[in-house]
C-alpha cells in the first residue's frame, strides 16, 4: 500500500499540464504499453519473489532476536534506528549496484531495469528477481547489525523502516524535481534529480539515498556537470 500511495500524486501530476514543467526528461513520456508491463512485473515480483521473503523474516528476526511484544518504542529511538539503516542501505547499495554495472551482471541482470531512461515512481522495483534478492539484503541488513552489535530493534521499527525505504526509492524514481523536494533543503540527500540521471545517461550516481559515497568516489563528476548545465536552462526559462 506504501509503494503504491506513494507513486499516487505522481501519477496525479502526469495528468496536469501544470506540473509537466517540473519533469527532469519532459520530452520523454512513457506508453501505456511500458507503463503495463511496469506494473505486469512488478505484481509478479512482488507475490513471488517479495511476499516469500517478507513471510521467512517475520520467524527470522524472532530467532535473530527482534523485540516482537510490547512495549512499543518511543518515536526518539524509531527516528535514531530508521537513520542509522538508511546510512547502512546507502553503503551497501552504492557497492552491489555498481556491481551491477559490470560485463554479464549488467547484460543478463541490472539491464531490465535500465529498461526505463526516464523512470517513473512505480519503476523503482522493476528488475530481474536477482537483483530484487540481492540488493532487498542491504533492506535487512542494516536492522540485523544494529540488533546483533548496538542494541535491540523492534519489529515496529522494522516496519517504519521497510515503510520510509518504499517511501524513498519511489521518490528517487518519480522523474520530477520539485522546488520543495528534499534534495533542496537536504544537501545530502540524493532525491529525483540524482538517481533520474543514472538512468538517462547508464552510468554514475549508484547510491540509494544519500549523496555522499558518489561524491567520496568520484561517480558523481559527470552528473555535476550535468546538473549545473540542466539548472542553467531552467532559470533561463
Amino acid at each position: 500500500g506504501v509503494y503504491y500511495g506513494r507513486y499516487l500524486p505522481y501519477l496525479i501530476c502526469d495528468y496536469i499540464p501544470a506540473m509537466h514543467k517540473y519533469k527532469l526528461q519532459p520530452d520523454r513520456q512513457i506508453s501505456n504499453a511500458q507503463w503495463w508491463k511496469c506494473v505486469n512485473s512488478l505484481l509478479v515480483s512482488q507475490i513471488f519473489v517479495q511476499l516469500p521473503m517478507m513471510m521467512f523474516f517475520l520467524p527470522a528476526a524472532k530467532m535473530a532476536g527482534f523485540d516482537c511484544g510490547a512495549p512499543f518504542p518511543s518515536w526518539v529511538r524509531v527516528a535514531f534506528q530508521v537513520c542509522v539503516f538508511f546510512v547502512i542501505e546507502d553503503f551497501y547499495h552504492y557497492w552491489a549496484h555498481r556491481m551491477f554495472h559490470y560485463g554479464f551482471l549488467y547484460k543478463r541482470i541490472h539491464k531490465v531495469h535500465h529498461e526505463h531512461t526516464a523512470p517513473f515512481g512505480i519503476a523503482a522495483e522493476y528488475a530481474h528477481p536477482i537483483e530484487t534478492a540481492v540488493l532487498g539484503q542491504g533492506t535487512i541488513a542494516g536492522p540485523l547489525l544494529f540488533n546483533y552489535f548496538i542494541e535491540q530493534v523492534h519489529i515496529t521499527t522494522m516496519l517504519v523502516w521497510i515503510a520510509a525505504r518504499l517511501w524513498q526509492t519511489v521518490e528517487a524514481h518519480c522523474g520530477y524535481d520539485f522546488p520543495w523536494s528534499a534534495s533542496h533543503w537536504l544537501p545530502f540527500w540524493a532525491g529525483a534529480s540524482h538517481h533520474d540521471y543514472h538512468h538517462m545517461a547508464f552510468v554514475d550516481n549508484f547510491a540509494s539515498t544519500f549523496r555522499w559515497w558518489d561524491s567520496i568516489f568520484g561517480t558523481d563528476r559527470r552528473y555535476q556537470d550535468y546538473e549545473a548545465r540542466r539548472t542553467a536552462k531552467a532559470k533561463a526559462e
